[in-house]
């Protein structure tokens, strides 16, 4: 493997974005590229989509990025890839609850052995470089009992108005689901290697992501995948009753965060920050169907099914630490997000689009 090539810059200026031809990987890589830093977009290319965003990421920017096959379960790649960064991304995961239920064993060897390889790498190989990590709100499980929340207006709303600004990262863990658990034990890794081995390190919990780059797969980002469902006139399948909350991020702006870690990793190395919507982008299931009856001028067809494991009836991430720490905050409204994206799975994903225009579209 030979990763430095004629075209790619110096290691300082050279970031490993591991799961880089993922959904937000790729707007991650995009964004750091826009900004002049060579990338190295590392990807098993397994995921739906993935070689179409690796094509978006060469025709857009060139010799800036390279495509590297690999797996992060792959110890000998990670070292060398790691051992030529300047700062790594690390987003390359399994990413679906239901997916950790069916194999739970593979979903700990790539969240959990995988994240291991990679932070090993950068302790034995690299150890300035930074790293920036991608969690997951499903690290606090449940939170709220049936019993906590109560129904108004369309959607779950918490019962203890201490929530009212959201769950902050001071909330315990609760590792629920396979998924939970392997993303639960890479975040403390994560945080650890900061404490005991001086990484400069930070960990990103996030909550509902959606954008542009997003291909609808049900197993990930339930926005992009209820929204490509009504444009084909399929049926959208609700877990539980719909009245579920959760609050959303537009890409772009959870890019911005991500950037701005890294742009301020000694000022935040060793810290774990809730990243999401906040209150003012929260919004219940239900909620989301009116606003695409709104958009396509037509209601989609609904079924429910029961509950899954450790299914949140209510989540909202408390964003006030990142937001002092990085004088970051989320700036799509919902209203504005929803249109973004429906028009893109409208254009890119549903057949409308020539693969010219595909390459060609950026945020």
């Amino acid at each position: 493997m030979n990763v430095a090539g004629p075209h790619i810059k110096g290691t300082s200026d050279r970031v490993l974005v591991t799961g880089g031809c993922g959904f937000l990987g790729c707007n991650i890589a995009a964004g750091l590229a826009a900004r002049g830093r060579s990338i190295v977009a590392v990807d098993s290319l397994s995921r739906q989509g993935s070689e179409e965003n690796a094509d978006w990421l060469r025709h857009r920017f060139g010799n800036n990025v390279a495509i590297e096959v690999a797996d992060t379960r792959d110890t000998d790649a990670m070292d060398e890839l790691v051992s030529a960064a300047g700062a790594v991304m690390h987003l390359a995961a399994q990413v679906a609850v239901t997916t950790s239920l069916e194999d739970p064993i593979s979903d700990f060897e790539i969240n959990g052995r995988g994240t291991l390889n990679v932070l090993e790498a950068i302790r034995q190989r690299n150890p300035r470089a930074p790293i920036v990590f991608a969690s997951t709100n499903k690290v606090y499980g449940k939170l709220l009992d049936s019993s906590e929340v109560h129904r108004a207006d369309g959607r779950y709303v918490p019962a203890d108005p201490k929530f009212a600004d959201g769950i902050a990262e001071d909330a315990a863990l609760d590792l629920y689901s396979p998924y939970g658990c392997s993303k639960g034990v890479a975040d403390q890794y994560v945080r650890d290697y900061a404490r005991v081995f001086g990484l400069r390190s930070v960990v990103l919990r996030m909550s509902c992501i959606y954008g542009q780059r997003q291909f609808g797969n049900e197993d990930q980002g339930w926005i992009a995948h209820f929204l490509l469902q009504a444009i084909q006139e399929r049926p959208i399948t609700i877990y539980g009753d719909g009245h579920q909350v959760r609050d959303a991020l537009y890409v772009d702006d959870a890019v911005n965060a991500w950037i701005g870690a890294l742009d301020n990793i000694d000022n935040v190395r060793g810290r774990i920050f809730n990243l999401g919507g906040g209150p003012a982008n929260a919004i219940s299931l239900r909620e989301l169907l009116a606003h695409i009856t709104e958009l396509r001028g037509k209601r989609p067809e609904v079924r429910f099914e029961a509950w899954r494991p450790g299914d949140q009836p209510w989540y909202v991430s408390n964003v006030h630490a990142v937001s002092r720490a990085l004088g970051w905050e989320p700036r799509v409204s919902i209203r504005q997000g929803l249109r973004l994206i429906e028009r893109w799975l409208d254009r890119h994903v549903s057949g409308n689009a020539a693969t010219s225009e595909l390459l060609e579209a950026g945020p």
